[in-house]
């Protein structure tokens, strides 16, 4: 951090206003303003115990890398000194949640918060680094919410007619999931940042598929819930992913994390997700952005969540983002999806699954939509991927970086997956449909196993070397998502390809 005249630099916690956005004015004085703080890690970074297939509970992961109890007192008191509420304090996970007025967040972050519009919503904005007290330099190591625009996207879509299409466990036989397994006695987090689902809709649902009805719940993060009814789209991305994977896991307990779609709130409900006892087997996120649509703070954070989830054995399954090689972004450079290119996520891509015997990577155009994949400007190839042979970054000099995917499932919303949203059937796709699907999988495989996976990567890429098929899954190796194409092995569309179940589960028990 570099010290400024009175306070502590916070590098890269800085987002620029949106391209389209307007300057209202600053933010009244007196408007009420929460924020949430994440404080530095105690202990050493927990990778090695990761890899390494170390599973602990959620009293070893507080006592081994949360937030030292003289940091967290540092910071109760820097800010009361600046008349700023904390509304909750999380050591095990390292957060602190605060509330005030626009003015004192504005003096001791050191910005000024602004409202801008950009389109159909406004937002809190601030132009440069901020700042925190002196005595908390290092201390803190983020400030999330102030900016408190939408941070992620939703990667599902809908077509009103589809070519051909799926009921979910159609799809989980041609991918030989392993019979015999449901998901019993495992949990399912699902990460939300919008949107809701019926209780009816899923009776009906799962009546009309004759699967029993999965146990699910809701738990609420900063002031979030369940609300189904202001966005068909919205509801659509909740009903896809408890649909998929309660079709495909129907044994499995879902619990639903709804938190508000900023950068604060996404980091809360994985950070919720992740403390839960007991842990989830698995963790589906559906959502994301764009790396560089992320300040450098917020996917620090948000990477360190994610590996305290798989430090209690929950394996994080994201989705790699629907606008193919470009990730949405402008022009043709291209970008990976954040955060399925974490090293502490499975990443997953898409496919166009016409039948058992023609699979392909999803490509519908620039307007019906691709996989995303590529390869990260922000995270160093694991160790796991070294082998893999991840062609080097389009930008940041040519130099090795983190592959996405890891793996792939179908996507294609032209090959899509029947649910039921609103109380109506409906036909959606994307990698949203991925991520669930995958989730589901892990927990029919923790099942058999009678242990959860965690960080499952090094199990599935040891051995595969650059053009060799991993086993228990099947290649893809026709098409391309715009600056990538499919090849043998894993490739930067479909990872290391579709699962093969049963071969999958001998793989791992072998």
């Amino acid at each position: 951090m570099a010290q400024d005249e009175e306070g502590t630099r916070l590098a890269g916690s800085s987002r620029p206003a949106g391209v389209d956005a307007r300057l209202l004015g600053p933010i009244p004085d007196d408007e009420q303003v929460t924020a949430t703080l994440v404080l530095r890690r105690r202990g050493v970074a927990p990778d090695a115990v990761a890899m390494a297939g170390q599973v602990l509970d959620a009293q070893h992961v507080a006592e081994r890398f949360g937030a030292d109890p003289d940091d967290v007192q540092a910071v109760l008191a820097a800010m009361a000194a600046a008349s700023i509420d904390v509304v909750q304090v999380d050591a095990a996970t390292r957060r602190i949640r605060v509330a005030g007025p626009a003015a004192a967040m504005n003096s001791v972050f050191g910005i000024r918060l602004q409202r801008c519009r950009d389109g159909a919503y406004s937002y809190r904005h601030f132009d440069d680094d901020l700042t925190v007290p002196p005595a908390l330099a290092d201390i803190v190591v983020a400030v999330l919410g102030l900016d408190d625009r939408p941070q992620a996207r939703a990667h599902s879509r809908r077509v009103d007619a589809a070519a051909i299409s799926y009921a979910p466990p159609q799809v989980g036989e041609i991918y030989d999931f392993p019979p015999g397994t449901d998901g019993t006695g495992q949990r399912l987090a699902i990460i939300e940042l919008g949107g809701g689902y019926e209780t009816s809709d899923l009776t009906d649902y799962f009546a009309g598929l004759g699967v029993p009805t999965p146990a699910v719940s809701a738990v609420g993060v900063d002031g979030a819930a369940n609300a189904p009814g202001q966005s068909t789209d919205s509801d659509g991305e909740v009903m896809l992913d408890i649909e998929v994977a309660g079709s495909l896991a129907p044994g499995v307990g879902i619990v639903m994390y709804f938190a508000p779609n900023t950068d604060a709130g996404f980091l809360d409900a994985i950070a919720e997700a992740s403390k839960a006892t007991p842990a989830p087997t698995a963790m589906s996120i559906s959502w994301g952005q764009s790396e560089d649509q992320w300040t450098p703070q917020a996917r620090t954070a948000m990477d360190q969540a994610l590996a305290d989830a798989v430090l209690r054995g929950t394996t994080v399954t994201a989705s790699a983002g629907d606008s193919g090689s470009s990730d949405g972004g402008s022009g043709t450079t291209p970008h990976v999806d954040f955060p399925a290119s974490s090293p502490h996520a499975l990443g997953c891509g898409g496919t166009s699954l016409t039948s058992a015997a023609d699979e392909t990577v999803w490509n519908d155009g620039a307007s019906g939509g691709a996989t995303g994949g590529g390869v990260s400007d922000t995270f160093a190839v694991p160790s796991w991927q070294a082998a893999a042979g991840v062609p080097v970054r389009a930008v940041s000099g040519g130099t090795p970086g983190r592959g996405v995917p890891d793996v792939a499932g179908n996507a294609d919303p032209q090959t899509g997956y029947r649910v039921r949203v609103d109380g109506q059937d409906a036909v959606f796709g994307g990698t949203s449909a991925v991520a669930p699907l995958w989730a589901a999988l892990i927990c029919r495989l923790a099942q058999r196993t009678g242990r959860p996976f965690g960080l499952l990567q090094p199990a599935i890429y040891g051995g595969a070397g650059a053009g060799s098929v991993a086993a228990g899954f099947r290649d893809i190796t026709s098409g391309s998502n715009g600056a990538y194409a499919a090849a043998a092995g894993w490739d930067a569309c479909t990872g290391l390809g579709v699962p093969v179940g049963t071969a999958l589960l001998t793989a791992l028990t072998g």
